[in-house]
């Protein structure tokens, strides 16, 4: 219902204007805000515009297999209210590149002729009955990689079978090199997107495999497969991926880890558990140069856009920032 109330033209609109204090520049593209929209919502990108329109500074669209499928069976998505937290196990339900990349080409189009402005990234990932993912990323990455800002290679959805195994150290240096060179003339930025269920040994090695790679940025995190002893909700033995509040401890480790073994030389995207101003602060002092969002939407609604961002202008100017940049991993220069 969500969807079709945006794709009708029935969403608010930001009517102030931007903080020039948020502005950020990333990959040779202008960022008003750092606040963004996480892959999941807008699977086939069909509402890119209407969510910019409400005062985000990036959409991420996808994520988008080469083929459609369905998902899984339904239930899949189930609330966790008291917890504010959403378990889901879709399964990339998406209409296919095809269906996207028009959609995509029309959105590139109308920007072109001036009538929308915005950072949109492209989430990739793989069918579920593919044995070569690496080709289905591939396939991908040449069809939409001319109508990305970035595009992201997301193996870390808990909820196609296999896909997790990718984080490996040989399998994802594998697969990053056969999506490199899969990328169109001039290539658009590209990023992973990882889980948040990870040893110390595999963020050791995504952090050498993207550092040898030149990958241009870290998502981080996907949903969690952990189910915290504190969780509320009737739902939360249901299997999938939590997001939403439980998971911003983990996740924001997860960030601040990467930022450590990348030597904050690899820009990052947090996102995971983001609700408030602080939340979107402490990710960025965590190493985040950018931060995403998306179960909050779901509790708090658009209005929590404009909320989040006057929040976190006042704690970067309380802090002495003149800049979203000056406070990019502060934590690891001033301490928490």
């Amino acid at each position: 219902m969500t969807l079709k109330a945006l794709a009708a033209g029935l969403a608010p609109r930001q009517t102030e204007a931007e903080d020039p204090i948020l502005a950020t520049r990333l990959w040779s593209r202008d960022f008003p805000n750092p606040l963004g929209l996480s892959a999941g919502f807008d699977k086939n990108a069909a509402v890119m515009a209407p969510m910019l329109q409400l005062g985000l500074g990036f959409v991420e669209v996808g994520s988008i297999t080469p083929r459609p499928q369905p998902g899984n069976p339904r239930p899949r998505i189930f609330r966790l209210p008291e917890d504010g937290a959403v378990i889901n196990r879709l399964g990339f339900n998406n209409e296919g590149l095809e269906a996207a990349r028009a959609r995509l080409a029309a959105f590139r189009a109308q920007q072109h002729a001036g009538q929308h402005r915005g950072v949109v990234g492209i989430n990739l990932g793989k069918n579920k009955d593919t044995e070569d993912a690496a080709a289905d990323y591939e396939r991908g990455a040449a069809a939409l990689g001319p109508l990305a800002d970035y595009l992201v290679v997301n193996v870390s959805s808990p909820n196609t079978p296999g896909l997790r195994a990718l984080q490996g150290r040989e399998e994802l240096a594998a697969l990053l090199a056969r999506v490199a060179a899969a990328l169109p003339a001039p290539a658009p930025p590209l990023l992973l997107k990882i889980a948040p269920d990870l040893t110390e040994e595999d963020k050791q090695d995504i952090a050498a495999v993207c550092l040898d790679q030149g990958i241009a940025g870290i998502i981080a995190t996907n949903t969690t497969i952990e189910r915290p002893e504190t969780l509320k909700g009737a739902a939360r033995d249901e299997a999938g991926g939590l997001s939403g509040r439980p998971l911003f401890g983990p996740s924001t480790a997860v960030l601040a880890d990467l930022y450590r073994l990348t030597e904050g030389r690899i820009p990052l995207i947090g996102v995971g558990g983001v609700s408030s101003g602080a939340d979107a602060y402490r990710k960025i002092r965590a190493g985040a140069s950018l931060v995403q969002l998306y179960t909050a939407l779901i509790y708090r609604g658009p209005a929590q856009v404009s909320r989040i961002k006057r929040e976190l202008a006042g704690l970067l100017r309380d802090d002495g920032f003149d800049s979203l940049a000056a406070a990019v991993g502060a934590d690891h220069r001033y301490g928490g």
